[in-house]
């Protein structure tokens, strides 16, 4: 079978690899020339663990190609997957001009039965939405074509999409009730996965819209709950780490997301929960857990930035800290929303010099955050350092060499917001120490 993945972002360049892996023939399409060249070459535009060689298998296999060709990749493919970003709009609406630009294009020049179906993540009713964009195109060419729509969000980690594409917790499949070719073709895509007895739902188009803003605003609510909880341990002298695993042995609660930190960042909890929320305003439904949940993980920002500066007595002008990690979790080189970015633009605003290191993140975050100090490795971001800040649990912090630590450090100082370390221990070793609501 022959499917074209429109859109060679993160969710379509994994899509796009991931099912030429499962043995189809893939055709990744993009309208940005310098990216499809980049590809060709073999080279990837972004950071995700195993990518590469699994696109240069498949590329050397033949099942999976790059092209700017629209026309032709459309022409050759029964499924046509819309893959194209969704950014926010200032309002937290979403932006859906690439993904009518695409059904737009599909209506200029499908020439047969296809099975449209949107990957990308977008509000209820983007589905109708394609299909009055083919069904105008259509119509100006005087024609009459049928096709089948589908939705089928995605549920990627970023650090972890392959194998969260090839032994996925469940598969959504959203059609018209009454299209039993479309979810026909949509499950025998997928065919390799009942091999692993994956869950598969089959539902609605609008249920499966829903479905993807849905898990995403109740893990970040997880998150921001936990992180509350943080807050009040940090006042009574609780430990939020015994608090969260005695939630997690609930069986009703479970132990995932319940980990405190600088709050949640990324390209899908902060947008999806923003996007809900005004979704849910424009049908004069109000979603408060989530307007609080989004409040609760600006606050907790800000908050880090107080740790920092009470672990410099109350002023960080003109001090050095040194901030260890920069991207919103480990395994990505993503910088988008992501906590540490607020945390040393704030401490820049304060006349702070912030020295930083990050394993994938470094040249982006160089270009985003012109002052910041860039270095080499953890060690470099600590010479001469008052106090070091681990804003990402990148493995290699775990386990860092203590003592050079606090050799190279100007004071022994540590804002883990991680909770990667023992406070006793630290003190122990001479360390002044502040965890998140330990």
């Amino acid at each position: 079978m022959n499917i074209a993945v429109i859109g060679t972002g993160y969710v379509g360049l994994v899509t796009g690899t991931c099912f030429s892996e499962f043995g189809l023939n893939v055709t990744c399409v993009d309208v940005d020339e310098a990216k499809i060249a980049t590809l060709e070459a073999g080279e990837i535009p972004i950071y995700e663990p195993g990518l590469k060689e699994l696109v240069a298998r498949n590329v050397e296999d033949g099942r999976l190609a790059f092209t700017t060709d629209v026309e032709t990749a459309i022409a050759q493919s029964l499924v046509l997957f819309i893959a194209v970003g969704t950014p926010a709009n200032e309002d937290g609406s979403t932006d859906l001009s690439r993904v009518e630009g695409v059904a737009r294009r599909i209506g200029r020049e499908i020439d047969g039965y296809k099975v449209v179906v949107t990957k990308s993540t977008v509000p209820v009713g983007t589905s109708r939405f394609v299909r009055e964009c083919i069904d105008e195109e259509l119509a100006k060419r005087g024609e009459t074509i049928r096709y089948s729509l589908a939705s089928n969000p995605e549920f990627l980690r970023e650090g972890a999409a392959i194998g969260d594409f090839m032994r996925p917790d469940r598969v959504v499949i959203g059609t018209d009730g009454d299209d039993e070719q479309a979810l026909a073709i949509m499950k025998d895509l997928y065919r390799p996965l009942y091999l692993n007895e994956t869950p598969f739902v089959e539902t609605s188009i609008e249920t499966a819209e829903l479905s993807k803003y849905a898990a995403n605003a109740f893990l970040a609510t997880k998150i921001s709950f936990i992180n509350e909880m943080s807050v009040l341990c940090d006042e009574v002298g609780g430990d939020v780490q015994a608090v969260a695993r005695i939630m997690g042995l609930d069986g009703r609660i479970g132990k995932k997301f319940l980990h405190a930190g600088p709050g949640f960042g990324g390209s899908c909890f902060p947008k999806d929960t923003r996007a809900a929320v005004h979704f849910a305003r424009e049908h004069g439904q109000e979603l408060g857990i989530i307007e609080a949940s989004i409040r609760a993980n600006d606050r907790q920002r800000l908050r880090m930035v107080d740790k920092i500066v009470a672990a410099l007595d109350g002023d960080v002008n003109g001090r050095v800290v040194a901030v260890l990690g920069l991207s919103f979790k480990p395994g990505t080189d993503d910088l988008r929303e992501a906590p540490a970015v607020d945390i040393v633009r704030e401490l820049q605003s304060r006349g702070a010099t912030v020295r930083a290191y990050d394993p994938v993140a470094l040249e982006e975050a160089g270009a985003l955050l012109p002052d910041l100090v860039c270095c080499d490795d953890a060690y470099e971001a600590l010479a001469g350092a008052e106090v070091a800040a681990i804003v990402t649990e990148w493995n290699q912090f775990r386990m860092l060499d203590l003592e050079q630590m606090k050799e190279r450090m100007a004071r022994p100082v540590l804002v883990d917001m991680r909770n990667i370390y023992d406070a006793d221990k630290m003190s122990g070793l001479g360390f002044a120490y502040t965890g998140v609501g330990v």
